[in-house]
């Protein structure tokens, strides 16, 4: 007699001991990434852990970031170019950027971002709300439809992936279809940062060098320092997802672990 074999769904995804979450299931850590030290930023139900920059860091936002089905949404007050949206959707954005809890100093962050036409968003790392009015180094997330993607220096420094308004990163062979989810990866070890946008490394530099400070004093950023000191130089700092107020970007699989 011909015997047939059922696979349970728990066993899909515990396997066969219970224990293991596979892979490919969002904010979630399997055991291997566990033993490696990865912790999850976002639980993929609540805002746990983060606060909101316009509510002085103290308490998460009341509007502004929608959470379904596991994913993070920041939805927009207004459209690109400062278009008026219906007064019912205007409503529902303004929530301002999402900072987390704790700060960090060396890390390996890996974030899962979805674009949809046009839009604009950015992580964030090293911000604390004293230094430099705020302002930190910043991972790029942009569609090439947004017009800031030839603005800034060289008209090439706010494309996605680059160190906003400072390097560029020429990734835009990696951006994956309007729809698709990317996965943003920031390595920082020492004064060592690096970018990687779905699995590749689209640029490196070292915070603190000659060449990093010669790039800040070309940037938007110079204005930010005070007399005797370095922007981009905090030695901690919390993790960021802009708002930039007429974008809406999905964030899921936020996870983050320190080296």
């Amino acid at each position: 007699m011909k015997t047939t074999h059922f696979i349970s769904l728990a066993a899909v995804l515990f396997g066969a001991a219970g224990f293991s979450v596979r892979a490919d299931v969002p904010n979630t850590l399997t055991d291997a990434e566990k033993a490696a030290g990865w912790q999850l930023l976002w639980d993929g139900k609540t805002l746990d852990g983060w606060v909101g920059e316009k509510n002085g860091c103290k308490t998460p936002p009341t509007k502004g970031w929608k959470i379904e089905d596991g994913v993070l949404t920041v939805l927009p007050r207004c459209g690109v170019r400062g278009k008026k949206l219906p007064k019912e959707q205007a409503a529902l954005g303004g929530g301002g950027d999402l900072v987390t809890v704790k700060a960090f100093r060396d890390f390996e962050l890996s974030v899962d971002f979805r674009l949809t036409k046009a839009a604009n968003s950015g992580i964030k790392y090293f911000y604390n709300q004293k230094l430099f009015k705020g302002t930190c180094e910043e991972y790029q997330i942009l569609h090439e439809a947004h017009p800031d993607s030839t603005k800034g220096r060289d008209g090439k420094c706010r494309r996605v992936a680059s160190l906003y308004d400072m390097i560029p990163a020429n990734a835009e062979p990696y951006v994956k279809p309007l729809g698709e989810w990317n996965t943003a990866k920031i390595v920082s070890k020492g004064t060592h940062v690096e970018h990687w946008l779905n699995g590749h490394k689209v640029l490196e530099y070292e915070r603190g060098s000659e060449e990093f400070r010669a790039i800040v004093a070309k940037s938007k950023y110079v204005k930010e320092q005070k007399p005797g000191e370095h922007w981009g130089e905090a030695p901690t700092g919390r993790i960021k997802l802009q708002d930039h107020t007429d974008s809406t970007v999905s964030f899921r699989n936020i996870k983050i672990r320190e080296l």
